[in-house]
C-alpha cells in the first residue's frame, strides 16, 4: 500500500522537484498537485490523499486557511495528515499551522531522506515536531491570551480512563513512545494502543493535536515541566 500524496505549492518548479524526490521512493505516490490552497481543498475531496504537503504563503488562499478548511471537514481519524513545508521558520507560522490542524512542520531545505521519512511518520499518525518546536509551542500557550481552559474540550477528558489520562499528560509533555513505555513500565506496543484509544476518544487525528487538546482542556498547564 503506497502513501498517497497531494503537493500544494504555487511554484511549479518546487512541485516538480518534490515530485521527483518523493516518487523515487516506491512507498510514495503523488496523486495530485495544487497551485494554491483553494484548489487543494477541492482536490482533497476528489482524490482522498493520505498526506498533504502544504506550502504556507500562496496566492488565492494560503496554506494555513486551507489546512483549517481541510481539518474542519474531517472528523476524528478521517481526512489526510497535513505536513507544512515552508522556507519560513517564524514561530507565528508554526503555531497558526498547528492550531489549524497540521500534523507537522518541515523547512523546504530539509534533506530528501528526512522529508521522505517525515512523510512516513506523519502517515503513521505520529506528529513531526522537533523538541525545540514543541518547547516553543508550550511557551506560546503560556503567553497566549487564548490559553484559557475551554469547558467543552475539558468535558471530553471524562471519556478517558485514568491510565489514558496519564498517557495524554505524558504525550503533552513531549515524551516519545519509548519514553512512555519506560515511564509506565509497559511495552511500546501497549503504549501505541493507549495512544490510539486516546486519539479516537478525543476525536483528534494525531499526537500534535492531542498536545494542543491537553492544553486547551487544562490537563497540562503552560510552564509544566516539558520533556
Amino acid at each position: 500500500m503506497s502513501i498517497r500524496l497531494l503537493l500544494v505549492d504555487d511554484d511549479d518548479l518546487v512541485r516538480m522537484g518534490l515530485k521527483m524526490i518523493l516518487e523515487s521512493d516506491n512507498e510514495l505516490e503523488v496523486v495530485g498537485e495544487a497551485p494554491d490552497g483553494a484548489v487543494a481543498v477541492t482536490l482533497v475531496e476528489q482524490l482522498n490523499p493520505d498526506v498533504v504537503l502544504m506550502d504556507i504563503q500562496m496566492p488565492e488562499m494560503d496554506g494555513i486557511e486551507a489546512t483549517r478548511l481541510i481539518a474542519n471537514r474531517s472528523t476524528g481519524d478521517e481526512g489526510p495528515r497535513i505536513l507544512m513545508l515552508t522556507t519560513f521558520e517564524q514561530d507565528e507560522f508554526v503555531f497558526q499551522a498547528l492550531r489549524a490542524g497540521a500534523s507537522g512542520f518541515l523547512l523546504k531545505r530539509t534533506p530528501a531522506d528526512e522529508l521522505i521519512s517525515g512523510i512516513k511518520v506523519i502517515s503513521a499518525g505520529d506528529s513531526l515536531l522537533s523538541p525545540s518546536v514543541t518547547k516553543r509551542l508550550i511557551n506560546e500557550f503560556a503567553q497566549s491570551p487564548s490559553s484559557s481552559v475551554d469547558p467543552n474540550t475539558a468535558g471530553k477528558l471524562e471519556l478517558l480512563t485514568e491510565r489514558e489520562t496519564e498517557v495524554l499528560h505524558l504525550v503533552a509533555r513531549g515524551l516519545s513512545n519509548q519514553e512512555l513505555a519506560t515511564e509506565l513500565v509497559v511495552t511500546e506496543g501497549t503504549v501505541k494502543t493507549h495512544v490510539q484509544r486516546v486519539l479516537a476518544k478525543l476525536g483528534v487525528r494525531d499526537r500534535t493535536q492531542a498536545v494542543i487538546f491537553a492544553y486547551n482542556a487544562g490537563l497540562v498547564q503552560p510552564g509544566t515541566n516539558s520533556h
